[in-house]
C-alpha cells in the first residue's frame, strides 16, 4: 500500500505535554458515581423487555476483499454497531472496527454480538485509513486493532487514544492524534475530528483521560459525517454550519436511556442531529449488534424510521454487509421486523 499523508494543521508542532490530564465537554460536565452505577444495574435487572435480543437470524450479506478493493463508487458497508467500511475517492476507510465476539475487556463475559461480521478480519484487504471515535470497548477493540496493524496506512484518533494503540504495539508512525476541529489529509481526502458530548475511559481509574469525537470526511465528490457517540447538543449545528451540508450522515441511534441521557441520544434527537448537520441521507448506527441498554434491540431502527418519515428525513437501513452507494441510496427496508 502506498499512502501519502499530509497534515493540514499544526498539531505536530505542539508540545503534547501541554494537553490536559483529563478532557471535558463543551456544554456540561458529565459525572457518574457509585449511586448511578447501582441505579443502572438495578434497571438492567428489573426492566421488562419483549425483545432484548433478536429471535431470528439477522440478515447479513457477505463481503469479499475483491469487492472492497475493486469498488469504484463512493459506497458504504455497515459491518455492525458503529463499524463501517466505506470507499471514498478510492480510499478504503474503516470506522471504529470491532470484530471481536464481545464488546468487553474480556471475551468470556460482556455484551455478545447478535450476528457475524460480513467479512472476517483475515479476509480484509489493505486499508487506507482507520478512524477511531473514542476509547470505549464497543468502539476501540484491542484484538481487532492489533490484527489490522500491518494492513492499515494510518490510524486517526482523538488525543491520547492513539497512545493506547501505540502501547499495544501499533507503529508510532502509523498513528495520528487530533484535537477537536483539527484536520488531517490523506491523498486529498480531508478528515476532521469534531466535538461530541460524551466521556471516555476503559477502566476504573482513567475516566476522561482521552478525548472523544466525531469525524467529518471531506472527499472530492461527497462529504460524510460519522457521529461516534454523543448526547444531543448544539455542536451538531455548529458542525453543520461549518462543514455541511453532508451527503451522508451516520448517526448514533441506540443504547439510550434516561439514566444517561446526556451522553447518548434518543431516536428523536438523532434525527434532529441529522437535520442540524444539514444531512441529505441518514443511516442510524450504534444498534442491532450488541445489547447495551434496556430498550428492545430493534426499537432504535423502528423509531428512527417513524420519526424520519414524520420529519421528512431520507433514512436508509441497509442490511449488515449490504452495498450502499452514497449517491444512489437504497429504499428503506425493515429487516429488523420478522
Amino acid at each position: 500500500m502506498t499512502t501519502s499523508i499530509i497534515s493540514c494543521s499544526s498539531s505536530d508542532e505542539k508540545n503534547k505535554t501541554n494537553y490536559p490530564k483529563t478532557f471535558a465537554n463543551t456544554e456540561l460536565e458529565y459525572k457518574s458515581g457509585l449511586g448511578d452505577i447501582l441505579k443502572i444495574a438495578k434497571s438492567y435487572f428489573t426492566t421488562e423487555r419483549l425483545n432484548p435480543t433478536p429471535t431470528f437470524d439477522l440478515p447479513v450479506q457477505a463481503i469479499t476483499a475483491e469487492q472492497l478493493t475493486e469498488e469504484q463508487e463512493d459506497v458504504i458497508y455497515r459491518l455492525g454497531h458503529s463499524s463501517i467500511a466505506m470507499k471514498i475517492d478510492g480510499q478504503l476507510i474503516l470506522t471504529d472496527p470491532v470484530f471481536s465476539d464481545r464488546a468487553s475487556p474480556v471475551q468470556w463475559a460482556g455484551p455478545k454480538r447478535f450476528h457475524q461480521t460480513p467479512i472476517s478480519l483475515d479476509d480484509l484487504p489493505n486499508i487506507d485509513v482507520v478512524m477511531i471515535s473514542h476509547d470505549h470497548y464497543d468502539h476501540l477493540d484491542k484484538a481487532t486493532v492489533k490484527q489490522l496493524a500491518d494492513r492499515v496506512g494510518v490510524f486517526l484518533a482523538p488525543l491520547k487514544v492513539g497512545q493506547i494503540m501505540i502501547n499495544w504495539g501499533i507503529p508510532k508512525e502509523k498513528v495520528v492524534e487530533l484535537e477537536w476541529w483539527q484536520s488531517y489529509t490523506v491523498n486529498n481526502v480531508e478528515y476532521v475530528l469534531t466535538p461530541t458530548q460524551h466521556f471516555s475511559g476503559r477502566g476504573l481509574t482513567d475516566r476522561d483521560g482521552t478525548l472523544w469525537g466525531s469525524w467529518v470526511i471531506n472527499g472530492q465528490t461527497n462529504k460524510v459525517f460519522f457521529s461516534g457517540d454523543s448526547g444531543y447538543f448544539s455542536g451538531f449545528k455548529e458542525i453543520g454550519d461549518k462543514y455541511g451540508p453532508f451527503d451522508f450522515t451516520m448517526i448514533e441511534t441506540g443504547a439510550y436511556n434516561t439514566l444517561w441521557a446526556d451522553i447518548h441520544m434518543f431516536p428523536e434527537q438523532s434525527v434532529q442531529a441529522h437535520i442540524d448537520l444539514q444531512g441529505k441521507v441518514m443511516m442510524p448506527i450504534h444498534n442491532s449488534t450488541f445489547d447495551l441498554a434496556m430498550h428492545d434491540w430493534n426499537e432504535p431502527m423502528q423509531q428512527a424510521m417513524e420519526l424520519s418519515e414524520q420529519r421528512g428525513v431520507t433514512m436508509v437501513s441497509p442490511e449488515i454487509g449490504q452495498r450502499l452507494e452514497i449517491n444512489n441510496p437504497l429504499p428503506l427496508q425493515t429487516w429488523w421486523n420478522r
